[in-house]
């Protein structure tokens, strides 16, 4: 009897370890689906001058993609980003996360603008208030300003037809 003990919570314990072992490290659930687009004042990576709130999305689904010049995922999500902003399904704004304007600004450039507009996030703190990881993540926010969908890493072209263009056809409806 006073080995039972032990023994049952080493049981429970190899159990929970082998069940933490079988998740995908990259479905983290995100406490923000759901729940209203946190509030932002960034200004326009292609026009400094101009600031862009979430107010200016009421009523529009739209996608969220964060990113950076430095970010190597950020690369070979790139062709992704661009056939999904050619779709034309839903306006896509880029998030520029911890970035110096000029490295963005020439990234786009050499590689292809796919935003319908860059929102500067030089010090990171409007990812933050996104709950954002690293870099890339992806957001679709609905017609009613609520997060619907969350992605950590890049998104590759099995997830965009999996997965996204499903969640914007069926958020536009």
């Amino acid at each position: 009897m006073r080995y039972a003990t032990p023994l049952g919570i080493f049981i429970l314990m190899v159990g929970l370890l082998g069940y933490g072992l079988s998740l995908d490290p990259k479905k983290i659930p995100s406490p923000l689906i759901g729940k209203p687009a946190p509030a932002f004042s960034l200004a326009s990576l292609h026009a400094p001058q101009n600031r862009i709130t979430e107010k200016d999305f009421q009523g529009q689904v739209w996608v969220l993609n964060v990113w950076a010049s430095w970010c190597v995922a950020c690369r070979a999500e790139h062709e992704v980003i661009k056939r999904l902003s050619r779709q034309g399904i839903a306006r896509v704004v880029g998030l520029n996360y911890k970035d110096k304007p000029e490295d963005a600004r020439a990234w786009l450039q050499q590689l292809g603008d796919p935003y319908a507009l860059s929102l500067m996030d030089q010090h990171g703190r409007v990812g933050i208030d996104w709950g954002v990881y690293g870099v890339p993540e992806t957001f679709i926010i609905g017609k009613d300003g609520l997060i619907k969908y969350k992605h950590i890493g890049p998104i590759t072209f099995e997830i965009l037809d999996a997965e996204v263009i499903p969640m914007l056809k069926k958020l536009l409806g």
